[in-house]
């Protein structure tokens, strides 16, 4: 008998829409590759539903949280049924990205200076706490939620007039907040399959950083996969990747976006565990370079299912 596949979609997250195009990508390709794979949007059906109706995998195509924060990965684990991507601890601590930037440092990694603001301790009042809070960044920044993905809710700070509108907007997707250096440089981004490391992309985009617009909206925005980097800085970057996925304990697929100042240094950015999976998506230009279609692509992540037995 054919394993019963679930595509899990949509959620309740600020990345839904994003996610609904990524699981429906994931469902015709798994459907035409002859899994018997349905659509499950976890906003509408409790997942508890998916012991009733005979699921055996659970495809996450969930981005945010409730699909990439470690709670989705809970749930399955406790129905016995195995999923793709990384497991609770992994998912957590990768939507956290304070606490993912403490564990790079900790190992020595290249992260970029930040200051981390609670909710809490502005509630009261914004403009008393900015006086009292001494930033010891120079402008500009960037201001960010914790724990968002898809850059929603980051705004680039170049005045400290701008930096009390910019956390409120920020404060809009989380009670935790990051306000991180910003650099001028090139950006790319490693995806990873399995102990594959990826080619990487170099994303070239005309906004100021690869914001959501640039992300999902601009036709400018392009990717160079290869990247143009030459072998050394290719092979130094594919090396920081791996210590920075290693580290978190990830599992499957993701991918790790990085930044190359102008003195040839690279930092980590950012890194995703459920990246998008759609046509304009990262993962597949990197697997596609290497000769991977995004059939296979999609076959081979639900092949290296976690396990909840294991």
């Amino acid at each position: 008998m054919k394993k019963k596949v679930a595509v899990l979609l949509g959620g309740n997250s600020s990345e839904r829409k994003i996610s609904i195009a990524s699981g429906y990508a994931i469902l015709k390709s798994l459907i035409r590759s002859g899994i018997n794979a349905y659509p499950f949007d976890t906003r509408d059906f409790p997942i508890m539903q998916l012991k009733k109706q005979q699921f055996d995998i659970a495809y996450i195509a969930l981005h945010g949280k409730g699909g990439e924060d470690g709670s989705i990965q809970g749930v399955l684990e406790y129905l016995n049924i195995p999923y793709t991507g990384s497991g609770i601890m992994a998912s957590s601590i990768a939507l956290d990205k304070k606490k993912t930037k403490l564990l790079w440092k900790s190992v020595g990694l290249p992260v970029l200076p930040d200051v981390y603001i609670h909710k809490k301790d502005i509630l009261k009042n914004l403009d008393t706490f900015l006086i009292k809070k001494f930033f010891k960044l120079e402008y500009p920044v960037l201001v960010k939620p914790n724990d968002q993905g898809s850059s929603i809710g980051i705004t680039l700070v170049s005045l400290k007039d701008q930096l009390k509108n910019a956390i409120k907007i920020a404060l809009n997707y989380s009670n935790n907040i990051l306000v991180e250096k910003f650099i001028q440089g090139k950006e790319y981004t490693v995806s990873i399959l399995g102990e594959k490391i990826l080619p990487s992309i170099h994303i070239l985009t005309k906004n100021n950083f690869y914001d959501y617009t640039s992300k999902y909206e601009l036709s400018s925005t392009k990717y160079l996969c290869p990247s143009g980097l030459n072998l050394n800085q290719e092979k130094k970057l594919k090396k920081i990747a791996k210590q920075a996925w290693n580290i978190l304990g990830c599992n499957g697929y993701g991918r790790i976006d990085v930044i190359l100042d102008n003195e040839n240094k690279f930092w980590l950015l950012e890194i995703n565990t459920i990246p998008g999976m759609t046509n304009r998506s990262l993962l597949p230009i990197s697997a596609n370079a290497i000769g991977v279609s995004f059939d296979e692509l999609v076959l081979q992540i639900l092949k290296k299912t976690i396990f909840s037995t294991s």
